[in-house]
Order: C-alpha cells, then structure tokens, then sequence
C-alpha cells in the first residue's frame, strides 16, 4: 500500500475517533524496512509488540515516532521500554512493574482466558497498591467475537474499573471492535491492518 493512501486511512480514522483518542499503529507485522513507509504517511504513534523488535525499529527510525510497547512485557525487557516508549500498555506484573520508569497501562483480563496475560479484576486494588510504576490507566484484550458488539461488556467493564481507581487513559479496541472501543472510553485504540492492508 503506498504512502498516500495509508495517510488518507490515518486521517479519516482520526477524524473518525475524534481529538481525544490516540490512534496507536500496530506494528507487530511490519518489517524494518516497510517501516520507513509509514514515516512517510505521516503516521506518528506507533505500537510494537516485541522489545526485541522495538529496539531494532528505534535504532532505524528514532524520533520519527512517538513509541509504545503494547505486547506482553517481561521484567528483564524494561530497561529497552524506558529507553525508548513514552507508554507501555501491558504491565501485567509487579516485577516488570518494579522496572518500568516510564507512565504505565496495568492490563487486566477480564475474560478469565488462561491464554490471556493480565491481572484478575478482583486482584486490581492489591496490584496497585503494591505498584510502584506511574500507573496512568487500564488496558484490556475481550475474547474473540463474532461481531464487534461482544466486546462491549469488556469495555464497559474496563470504564468501570478504570473509574474506580480514578484512572483516566483506556487502551482497548483493535481494528476489528475500535468503534464500541470509542464508545465505551477509550483513549488509545490499537490498529494495524486497518491502516494498510486490502
């Protein structure tokens, strides 16, 4: 896909998500190389799943973007985190926690899928009690669903929780459910092939 025409995808999701909401790219399945057109498409908030890769994409393309880590994140990767992210979106335990320097999402699994990393809703309030990073907000992955509509109950439930301990930034929405993402509260939405692929 060329650079023209990600850009006019980027702008009109912006448009559609409204000031309020970041657009995070995806960009656990682009290359190093295919990278380079994004900068050229204007994309500025990128997402990377991997810190392996996260490194190797920063060292290329450094200020180019605005970079967070949206994959599971183990402790001993959070020093490639601190020294690259502005957010990381996926805390999930207290010893990466212990780590990270950098604002902090603490992802929750509210399906109960063993499959899934994230702390149990009902163990929030002792995580966060015993964190010490800068925890900004809550982030969350629903179940697959049929329709986008399924993923509503995780996002309204995320919202709740998130108000509860008075945390303002909601990362939750993917390409497939973005839209009741934004309904429900999300701040950050996480989209790749949205962006540049079919």
């Amino acid at each position: 896909m060329s650079p023209d025409e990600i850009r006019e995808r980027h702008a009109a999701l912006l448009e559609e998500v409204g000031p309020g909401v970041t657009v995070v790219a995806a960009t656990k399945y682009v290359s190093l190389e295919e990278m380079a057109v994004l900068v050229e498409a204007g994309i500025d908030v990128v997402g990377e799943n991997r810190a392996q890769d996260l490194a190797a994409k920063h060292t290329v393309y450094g200020d180019a973007f605005r970079w967070h880590f949206i994959g599971h994140l183990q402790s001993r990767k959070a020093a490639i985190v601190n020294g690259t992210c502005e957010l990381v979106h996926s805390v999930d335990s207290l010893s990466a926690a212990r780590r990270v320097e950098i604002p902090t999402l603490v992802q929750v699994n509210l399906s109960g899928e063993t499959s899934k990393s994230g702390v149990a809703p009902e163990q929030l309030d002792a995580f966060l009690d015993a964190c010490s990073a800068r925890v900004v907000g809550l982030s969350t992955m629903p179940p697959l669903t049929e329709t986008p509509e399924g993923s509503r109950p995780y996002f309204r439930r995320l919202r709740e929780l998130a108000e509860t301990f008075g945390l303002a930034q909601l990362s939750m929405g993917t390409t497939q459910d973005y839209r009741v993402a934004v309904e429900e509260g999300a701040t950050l939405v996480r989209v790749g092939t949205l962006l540049w692929r079919g």
